[in-house]
Protein backbone atom coordinates (compact mmCIF):
# COMPACT_ATOMS: atom_id res chain seq x y z
CA UNK A 1 0.00 0.00 0.00
CA UNK A 2 2.09 2.86 -1.35
CA UNK A 3 0.60 6.36 -1.25
CA UNK A 4 3.57 8.12 -2.82
CA UNK A 5 2.48 9.93 -5.99
CA UNK A 6 3.45 8.25 -9.23
CA UNK A 7 6.00 9.98 -11.42
CA UNK A 8 3.18 11.01 -13.73
CA UNK A 9 1.05 12.42 -10.90
CA UNK A 10 4.03 14.24 -9.41
CA UNK A 11 4.84 15.83 -12.77
CA UNK A 12 1.22 16.92 -13.20
CA UNK A 13 1.16 18.37 -9.68
CA UNK A 14 4.27 20.41 -10.41
CA UNK A 15 2.82 21.64 -13.70
CA UNK A 16 -0.48 22.52 -12.03
CA UNK A 17 1.21 24.43 -9.20
CA UNK A 18 3.26 26.36 -11.75
CA UNK A 19 0.13 27.04 -13.82
CA UNK A 20 -1.76 28.33 -10.78
CA UNK A 21 1.09 30.62 -9.74
CA UNK A 22 1.75 31.91 -13.25
CA UNK A 23 -1.78 32.37 -14.56
CA UNK A 24 -4.47 31.99 -11.90
CA UNK A 25 -3.16 33.91 -8.89
CA UNK A 26 -2.49 37.03 -11.00
CA UNK A 27 -6.13 36.82 -12.15
CA UNK A 28 -7.52 36.27 -8.63
CA UNK A 29 -8.28 39.96 -7.89
CA UNK A 30 -9.89 40.32 -11.31
CA UNK A 31 -11.99 37.20 -10.69
CA UNK A 32 -13.35 38.59 -7.43
CA UNK A 33 -13.94 42.00 -9.01
CA UNK A 34 -15.86 40.42 -11.88
CA UNK A 35 -18.04 38.46 -9.45
CA UNK A 36 -18.80 41.61 -7.45
CA UNK A 37 -19.77 43.42 -10.64
CA UNK A 38 -22.00 40.59 -11.84
CA UNK A 39 -19.73 39.57 -14.72
CA UNK A 40 -19.66 35.86 -13.96
CA UNK A 41 -17.97 33.87 -15.30
CA UNK A 42 -15.22 36.41 -15.96
CA UNK A 43 -14.38 36.99 -19.63
CA UNK A 44 -10.89 35.55 -19.21
CA UNK A 45 -12.17 32.17 -17.95
CA UNK A 46 -12.48 30.61 -21.40
CA UNK A 47 -8.93 31.68 -22.28
CA UNK A 48 -7.60 30.06 -19.10
CA UNK A 49 -9.56 26.87 -19.80
CA UNK A 50 -8.15 26.68 -23.32
CA UNK A 51 -4.63 27.19 -21.98
CA UNK A 52 -5.08 24.49 -19.32
CA UNK A 53 -6.31 22.06 -21.95
CA UNK A 54 -3.34 22.82 -24.19
CA UNK A 55 -1.01 22.03 -21.29
CA UNK A 56 -2.69 18.66 -20.59
CA UNK A 57 -4.35 19.82 -17.36
CA UNK A 58 -7.89 18.82 -18.31
CA UNK A 59 -10.44 16.28 -17.02
CA UNK A 60 -7.92 14.94 -14.53
CA UNK A 61 -10.40 12.93 -12.45
CA UNK A 62 -11.92 10.15 -14.61
CA UNK A 63 -9.94 6.88 -14.55
CA UNK A 64 -12.35 5.27 -17.02
CA UNK A 65 -11.96 7.79 -19.86
CA UNK A 66 -12.04 6.30 -23.33
CA UNK A 67 -9.31 6.93 -25.88
CA UNK A 68 -11.56 9.29 -27.83
CA UNK A 69 -12.45 11.40 -24.77
CA UNK A 70 -10.36 14.37 -23.63
CA UNK A 71 -8.50 13.98 -20.36
CA UNK A 72 -5.66 12.28 -18.50
CA UNK A 73 -7.25 9.07 -17.16
CA UNK A 74 -5.70 9.33 -13.67
CA UNK A 75 -6.50 6.87 -10.92
CA UNK A 76 -8.23 8.16 -7.78
CA UNK A 77 -4.92 8.01 -5.91
CA UNK A 78 -3.11 9.94 -8.66
CA UNK A 79 -5.81 12.60 -8.83
CA UNK A 80 -6.02 13.17 -5.06
CA UNK A 81 -2.95 15.48 -4.73
CA UNK A 82 -4.14 17.47 -7.74
CA UNK A 83 -7.49 18.03 -6.02
CA UNK A 84 -5.57 19.22 -2.97
CA UNK A 85 -3.66 21.69 -5.10
CA UNK A 86 -6.83 23.02 -6.76
CA UNK A 87 -8.60 23.39 -3.43
CA UNK A 88 -6.36 26.27 -2.39
CA UNK A 89 -8.04 28.54 -4.98
CA UNK A 90 -11.75 27.67 -5.03
CA UNK A 91 -12.39 28.86 -8.59
CA UNK A 92 -9.37 27.00 -10.01
CA UNK A 93 -11.22 23.72 -10.56
CA UNK A 94 -13.35 25.22 -13.33
CA UNK A 95 -10.20 26.12 -15.28
CA UNK A 96 -9.22 22.44 -15.37
CA UNK A 97 -12.81 21.21 -15.97
CA UNK A 98 -12.71 19.52 -12.56
CA UNK A 99 -15.49 21.41 -10.77
CA UNK A 100 -18.03 19.83 -8.49
CA UNK A 101 -20.74 18.80 -9.15
CA UNK A 102 -19.67 18.30 -12.78
CA UNK A 103 -17.06 15.72 -11.85
CA UNK A 104 -19.63 13.47 -10.16
CA UNK A 105 -22.18 14.07 -12.89
CA UNK A 106 -19.70 13.20 -15.62
CA UNK A 107 -18.87 10.01 -13.76
CA UNK A 108 -22.57 9.12 -13.54
CA UNK A 109 -23.08 9.77 -17.24
CA UNK A 110 -19.90 7.91 -18.10
CA UNK A 111 -21.12 4.83 -16.27
CA UNK A 112 -24.86 4.82 -16.91
CA UNK A 113 -25.81 7.08 -19.84
CA UNK A 114 -27.23 5.74 -23.07
CA UNK A 115 -25.39 6.57 -26.31
CA UNK A 116 -27.86 9.40 -27.01
CA UNK A 117 -27.48 10.77 -23.49
CA UNK A 118 -23.70 10.66 -23.81
CA UNK A 119 -23.84 12.64 -27.01
CA UNK A 120 -26.28 15.23 -25.65
CA UNK A 121 -24.80 15.76 -22.20
CA UNK A 122 -21.55 13.94 -21.48
CA UNK A 123 -19.61 15.10 -24.51
CA UNK A 124 -20.33 18.83 -23.94
CA UNK A 125 -19.43 18.41 -20.25
CA UNK A 126 -16.13 16.71 -21.09
CA UNK A 127 -15.36 19.52 -23.52
CA UNK A 128 -16.15 22.16 -20.86
CA UNK A 129 -18.85 23.73 -23.03
CA UNK A 130 -21.62 23.39 -20.42
CA UNK A 131 -22.03 22.98 -16.66
CA UNK A 132 -24.46 20.83 -14.67
CA UNK A 133 -26.03 20.37 -11.24
CA UNK A 134 -27.09 17.43 -9.08
CA UNK A 135 -30.51 17.92 -7.50
CA UNK A 136 -31.05 15.76 -4.44
CA UNK A 137 -31.57 17.69 -1.19
CA UNK A 138 -34.97 19.16 -0.35
CA UNK A 139 -36.16 21.89 2.05
CA UNK A 140 -38.94 20.06 3.87
CA UNK A 141 -37.30 16.72 4.70
CA UNK A 142 -34.07 15.34 6.15
CA UNK A 143 -32.48 14.51 2.82
CA UNK A 144 -29.73 12.45 4.45
CA UNK A 145 -32.39 9.71 4.44
CA UNK A 146 -33.40 9.39 0.76
CA UNK A 147 -36.57 7.54 1.71
CA UNK A 148 -37.84 10.96 2.84
CA UNK A 149 -37.54 12.58 -0.59
CA UNK A 150 -40.81 14.11 -1.79
CA UNK A 151 -39.90 15.02 -5.37
CA UNK A 152 -41.61 12.43 -7.57
CA UNK A 153 -41.35 11.10 -11.09
CA UNK A 154 -44.19 9.28 -12.80
CA UNK A 155 -44.45 7.69 -16.23
CA UNK A 156 -47.08 8.81 -18.70
CA UNK A 157 -46.58 6.83 -21.88
CA UNK A 158 -43.33 8.00 -23.42
CA UNK A 159 -43.03 10.95 -21.00
CA UNK A 160 -41.60 11.37 -17.50
CA UNK A 161 -43.28 13.94 -15.25
CA UNK A 162 -41.25 15.41 -12.38
CA UNK A 163 -42.83 17.31 -9.50
CA UNK A 164 -41.11 18.71 -6.43
CA UNK A 165 -38.77 21.22 -4.89
CA UNK A 166 -35.00 20.99 -4.37
CA UNK A 167 -32.61 23.32 -2.60
CA UNK A 168 -28.93 24.02 -1.98
CA UNK A 169 -28.32 22.74 -5.50
CA UNK A 170 -24.72 23.63 -6.28
CA UNK A 171 -23.95 25.07 -9.69
CA UNK A 172 -27.50 25.77 -10.82
CA UNK A 173 -26.89 29.54 -11.00
CA UNK A 174 -23.88 29.21 -13.29
CA UNK A 175 -24.78 30.86 -16.62
CA UNK A 176 -23.50 27.77 -18.46
CA UNK A 177 -25.53 25.28 -16.43
CA UNK A 178 -27.72 23.31 -18.82
CA UNK A 179 -28.51 20.04 -17.01
CA UNK A 180 -30.06 18.94 -13.73
CA UNK A 181 -29.65 15.32 -12.67
CA UNK A 182 -32.68 14.97 -10.40
CA UNK A 183 -33.08 12.20 -7.83
CA UNK A 184 -36.79 11.41 -7.55
CA UNK A 185 -39.09 9.03 -5.70
CA UNK A 186 -40.96 6.72 -8.07
CA UNK A 187 -44.62 7.70 -7.90
CA UNK A 188 -45.53 4.73 -10.13
CA UNK A 189 -44.63 2.34 -7.31
CA UNK A 190 -47.40 3.73 -5.08
CA UNK A 191 -50.89 2.44 -5.59
CA UNK A 192 -49.85 0.11 -8.38
CA UNK A 193 -51.21 -2.94 -6.61
CA UNK A 194 -47.78 -4.53 -6.78
CA UNK A 195 -45.58 -5.09 -3.69
CA UNK A 196 -43.51 -1.98 -2.98
CA UNK A 197 -39.79 -2.36 -3.73
CA UNK A 198 -37.45 -2.08 -0.78
CA UNK A 199 -36.46 1.43 0.26
CA UNK A 200 -33.25 1.33 -1.78
CA UNK A 201 -35.10 0.65 -5.05
CA UNK A 202 -37.81 3.33 -4.91
CA UNK A 203 -35.86 6.15 -6.61
CA UNK A 204 -34.77 7.04 -10.10
CA UNK A 205 -32.59 9.69 -11.72
CA UNK A 206 -33.95 11.93 -14.44
CA UNK A 207 -31.97 14.18 -16.80
CA UNK A 208 -33.82 17.50 -16.80
CA UNK A 209 -32.70 20.39 -19.02
CA UNK A 210 -32.49 23.54 -16.91
CA UNK A 211 -34.59 25.38 -19.50
CA UNK A 212 -37.37 22.76 -19.55
CA UNK A 213 -40.87 24.21 -19.01
CA UNK A 214 -41.76 24.05 -15.33
CA UNK A 215 -38.19 24.42 -14.03
CA UNK A 216 -37.86 27.57 -11.92
CA UNK A 217 -34.63 28.60 -10.19
CA UNK A 218 -36.22 30.51 -7.31
CA UNK A 219 -33.12 31.88 -5.58
CA UNK A 220 -29.42 31.50 -4.97
CA UNK A 221 -29.17 30.81 -1.24
CA UNK A 222 -26.29 32.43 0.64
CA UNK A 223 -24.30 30.13 2.91
CA UNK A 224 -23.64 31.83 6.25
CA UNK A 225 -24.25 35.14 4.42
CA UNK A 226 -21.62 34.25 1.83
CA UNK A 227 -22.77 34.49 -1.77
CA UNK A 228 -21.44 31.91 -4.24
CA UNK A 229 -21.76 32.99 -7.87
CA UNK A 230 -22.33 29.50 -9.28
CA UNK A 231 -25.09 29.11 -6.74
CA UNK A 232 -26.60 26.95 -4.04
CA UNK A 233 -30.08 27.24 -5.46
CA UNK A 234 -33.66 26.51 -4.55
CA UNK A 235 -35.41 25.02 -7.58
CA UNK A 236 -39.10 24.36 -8.19
CA UNK A 237 -39.92 21.50 -10.57
CA UNK A 238 -43.60 21.95 -11.44
CA UNK A 239 -45.03 19.25 -13.69
CA UNK A 240 -41.80 19.13 -15.67
CA UNK A 241 -42.28 16.85 -18.65
CA UNK A 242 -39.29 15.25 -20.39
CA UNK A 243 -39.05 12.29 -22.78
CA UNK A 244 -38.85 8.84 -21.20
CA UNK A 245 -35.41 8.57 -22.79
CA UNK A 246 -34.22 11.08 -20.15
CA UNK A 247 -34.28 8.37 -17.48
CA UNK A 248 -30.67 7.80 -16.43
CA UNK A 249 -29.91 4.13 -15.88
CA UNK A 250 -32.68 1.80 -14.75
CA UNK A 251 -35.99 2.61 -13.11
CA UNK A 252 -35.50 2.21 -9.36
CA UNK A 253 -31.68 2.33 -9.54
CA UNK A 254 -31.34 5.96 -8.44
CA UNK A 255 -30.17 5.25 -4.91
CA UNK A 256 -27.46 2.84 -6.03
CA UNK A 257 -26.24 5.30 -8.68
CA UNK A 258 -26.14 8.11 -6.12
CA UNK A 259 -24.00 5.96 -3.83
CA UNK A 260 -21.64 5.12 -6.69
CA UNK A 261 -21.27 8.84 -7.39
CA UNK A 262 -20.42 9.76 -3.81
CA UNK A 263 -17.25 7.70 -3.28
CA UNK A 264 -14.89 9.48 -5.68
CA UNK A 265 -16.68 12.78 -5.08
CA UNK A 266 -15.94 12.64 -1.37
CA UNK A 267 -12.27 11.99 -2.05
CA UNK A 268 -12.28 15.10 -4.24
CA UNK A 269 -14.07 17.17 -1.59
CA UNK A 270 -11.79 16.00 1.19
CA UNK A 271 -8.58 16.61 -0.73
CA UNK A 272 -9.74 20.11 -1.67
CA UNK A 273 -10.38 20.70 2.03
CA UNK A 274 -6.92 19.47 2.91
CA UNK A 275 -5.47 21.91 0.35
CA UNK A 276 -7.34 24.76 2.00
CA UNK A 277 -6.20 23.66 5.46
CA UNK A 278 -2.61 23.42 4.23
CA UNK A 279 -2.79 26.98 2.91
CA UNK A 280 -4.45 28.20 6.11
CA UNK A 281 -1.64 26.67 8.18
CA UNK A 282 0.97 28.25 5.92
CA UNK A 283 -0.64 31.67 6.25
CA UNK A 284 -1.08 31.33 10.01
CA UNK A 285 2.52 30.22 10.59
CA UNK A 286 3.87 33.19 8.65
CA UNK A 287 1.51 35.52 10.50
CA UNK A 288 2.85 34.35 13.87
CA UNK A 289 6.37 35.34 12.80
CA UNK A 290 5.39 38.96 12.09
CA UNK A 291 2.68 39.78 14.66
CA UNK A 292 3.68 40.90 18.14
CA UNK A 293 1.54 41.06 21.27
CA UNK A 294 2.69 41.94 24.79
CA UNK A 295 6.30 42.17 23.76
CA UNK A 296 6.46 38.80 22.01
CA UNK A 297 5.87 37.45 18.55
CA UNK A 298 2.90 35.12 18.40
CA UNK A 299 5.30 32.37 17.35
CA UNK A 300 6.84 32.55 20.83
CA UNK A 301 3.54 31.92 22.61
CA UNK A 302 3.32 28.29 23.70
CA UNK A 303 -0.40 27.96 23.03
CA UNK A 304 0.05 29.28 19.49
CA UNK A 305 2.87 26.80 18.95
CA UNK A 306 0.47 24.08 20.10
CA UNK A 307 -2.11 25.24 17.54
CA UNK A 308 0.40 25.06 14.71
CA UNK A 309 1.68 21.65 15.76
CA UNK A 310 -1.80 20.21 16.20
CA UNK A 311 -2.82 21.53 12.78
CA UNK A 312 0.21 19.96 11.12
CA UNK A 313 -0.46 16.59 12.77
CA UNK A 314 -4.17 16.64 11.95
CA UNK A 315 -3.63 17.62 8.30
CA UNK A 316 -1.08 14.86 7.74
CA UNK A 317 -3.32 12.30 9.44
CA UNK A 318 -6.31 13.30 7.34
CA UNK A 319 -4.32 13.26 4.12
CA UNK A 320 -3.11 9.72 4.77
CA UNK A 321 -6.65 8.52 5.49
CA UNK A 322 -8.02 10.10 2.33
CA UNK A 323 -5.18 8.73 0.20
CA UNK A 324 -5.85 5.28 1.64
CA UNK A 325 -9.51 5.68 0.65
CA UNK A 326 -8.52 6.72 -2.89
CA UNK A 327 -6.30 3.63 -3.08
CA UNK A 328 -9.20 1.46 -1.90
CA UNK A 329 -11.49 2.87 -4.60
CA UNK A 330 -8.83 2.03 -7.18
CA UNK A 331 -8.94 -1.64 -6.11
CA UNK A 332 -12.45 -2.04 -7.53
CA UNK A 333 -14.13 -5.25 -6.34
CA UNK A 334 -10.98 -6.59 -4.69
CA UNK A 335 -12.05 -5.12 -1.34
CA UNK A 336 -15.38 -5.64 0.48
CA UNK A 337 -17.87 -2.95 -0.52
CA UNK A 338 -18.92 -2.42 3.11
CA UNK A 339 -15.34 -1.67 4.10
CA UNK A 340 -14.97 0.89 1.33
CA UNK A 341 -18.30 2.55 2.21
CA UNK A 342 -17.27 2.88 5.85
CA UNK A 343 -13.95 4.39 4.84
CA UNK A 344 -15.64 6.90 2.52
CA UNK A 345 -17.96 7.88 5.38
CA UNK A 346 -15.00 8.28 7.72
CA UNK A 347 -13.07 10.72 5.54
CA UNK A 348 -16.14 12.92 5.21
CA UNK A 349 -16.28 13.34 9.00
CA UNK A 350 -12.54 13.80 9.33
CA UNK A 351 -12.34 16.47 6.61
CA UNK A 352 -15.17 18.55 8.06
CA UNK A 353 -13.72 18.44 11.57
CA UNK A 354 -10.25 19.19 10.26
CA UNK A 355 -11.30 22.25 8.30
CA UNK A 356 -13.41 23.68 11.11
CA UNK A 357 -10.59 23.30 13.65
CA UNK A 358 -7.67 24.43 11.50
CA UNK A 359 -9.49 27.44 10.07
CA UNK A 360 -10.83 28.49 13.45
CA UNK A 361 -7.28 28.65 14.84
CA UNK A 362 -5.91 30.34 11.72
CA UNK A 363 -8.56 33.07 11.99
CA UNK A 364 -7.69 33.49 15.66
CA UNK A 365 -4.04 34.00 14.74
CA UNK A 366 -4.94 36.66 12.16
CA UNK A 367 -7.34 38.46 14.43
CA UNK A 368 -9.88 40.77 12.81
CA UNK A 369 -8.22 40.42 9.41
CA UNK A 370 -9.16 36.74 9.44
CA UNK A 371 -12.84 37.71 9.42
CA UNK A 372 -12.41 40.01 6.44
CA UNK A 373 -12.27 39.23 2.70
CA UNK A 374 -8.59 40.27 2.66
CA UNK A 375 -7.55 36.65 3.21
CA UNK A 376 -9.27 33.43 2.05
CA UNK A 377 -9.69 32.25 5.64
CA UNK A 378 -13.30 33.37 6.19
CA UNK A 379 -14.39 31.71 2.95
CA UNK A 380 -12.51 28.52 3.86
CA UNK A 381 -14.09 28.48 7.33
CA UNK A 382 -17.57 28.85 5.81
CA UNK A 383 -16.89 25.96 3.44
CA UNK A 384 -15.65 23.84 6.35
CA UNK A 385 -18.78 24.51 8.35
CA UNK A 386 -20.93 23.57 5.36
CA UNK A 387 -19.01 20.30 5.02
CA UNK A 388 -20.61 19.11 8.26
CA UNK A 389 -23.88 18.92 6.25
CA UNK A 390 -22.86 18.44 2.63
CA UNK A 391 -23.34 14.91 1.25
CA UNK A 392 -24.99 14.00 4.53
CA UNK A 393 -24.43 15.24 8.09
CA UNK A 394 -21.58 14.01 10.26
CA UNK A 395 -23.97 11.96 12.37
CA UNK A 396 -25.08 9.84 9.41
CA UNK A 397 -21.50 9.05 8.45
CA UNK A 398 -20.53 8.26 12.02
CA UNK A 399 -23.47 5.85 12.16
CA UNK A 400 -22.22 4.18 8.96
CA UNK A 401 -18.76 3.69 10.44
CA UNK A 402 -20.21 2.38 13.70
CA UNK A 403 -22.52 -0.08 11.91
CA UNK A 404 -19.59 -1.47 9.94
CA UNK A 405 -17.59 -1.85 13.15
CA UNK A 406 -20.48 -3.62 14.87
CA UNK A 407 -20.96 -5.93 11.88
CA UNK A 408 -17.31 -6.86 12.09
CA UNK A 409 -17.70 -7.53 15.81
CA UNK A 410 -20.71 -9.81 15.23
CA UNK A 411 -18.82 -11.80 12.61
CA UNK A 412 -16.00 -12.60 15.04
CA UNK A 413 -18.15 -12.84 18.18
CA UNK A 414 -16.32 -14.79 20.86
CA UNK A 415 -12.92 -14.69 19.18
CA UNK A 416 -11.72 -11.97 21.52
CA UNK A 417 -12.28 -14.15 24.61
CA UNK A 418 -8.74 -15.48 24.22
CA UNK A 419 -7.52 -12.08 25.42
CA UNK A 420 -9.31 -12.38 28.77
CA UNK A 421 -7.59 -13.83 31.82
CA UNK A 422 -9.88 -15.35 34.46
CA UNK A 423 -8.85 -16.62 37.93
CA UNK A 424 -9.40 -20.21 36.73
CA UNK A 425 -7.06 -19.69 33.80
CA UNK A 426 -4.36 -18.39 36.12
CA UNK A 427 -4.36 -21.74 37.96
CA UNK A 428 -4.63 -23.97 34.89
CA UNK A 429 -1.60 -25.14 32.86
CA UNK A 430 -1.18 -23.44 29.48
CA UNK A 431 -3.03 -25.00 26.55
CA UNK A 432 -1.30 -24.90 23.20
CA UNK A 433 -3.78 -24.66 20.34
Amino acid sequence: MDFAPSARAQALRERMDAFVERYLLPHNPAWHRAVQEGAYPPPFMEDLKALAREEGLWNLFLPGLRDDEPGTRLSHLEYAPLAESMGRLPWAAEVFNCSAPDTGNMELLHRFASPAQRQQWLEPLLQGHIRSAFAMSEPDVASSDPTNLQTTVRREGDTLVVQGRKWFITGAAHPHCRLLIVLCRNADDEGSGEPMPDSHHQHSMVLVPLDAPGVQVLRNISVLHQHTPEGHCEILLHQVRVPASHLLGDWGAGFAMAQARLGPGRVHHCMRSIGQCELALQLAAERTLERRTFGKYLSEQSNVQDWLAQARIAIDQARLLVLQTAWMLDQGDALPAAQVRAQVAAIKVVAAQLQSNVLDRAIQVFGAMGLSPDTPLAQFWTWGRALHFMDGPDEVHLRSVARHELAQARSRMGASSAWFTTPEQLLAPPRIR
